[in-house]
């Protein structure tokens, strides 16, 4: 079983979506909006992959 990846996000990464602009076309899937502006945190429903605002970051997103 493999872990899921972590990736931190600054502020202007907002809005983020699923997968990221970086994701290889052939890890592909149907890209999902993800919230993390209240908690700081989000995980993709797709592939598991966990979100992380960086401390401290404001959004500065949409």
């Amino acid at each position: 079983m493999s872990q899921a990846q972590v990736v931190m996000i600054n502020g202007n990464d907002l809005p983020l979506h699923c997968p990221t602009n970086q994701t290889p076309s052939w890890n592909s899937h149907p890209r999902v909006f993800l919230d993390l502006a209240k908690t700081g945190y989000a995980k993709c429903p797709y592939c598991g992959t966990e979100y992380q605002l960086i401390p401290g970051t404001e959004p500065h997103g949409h």
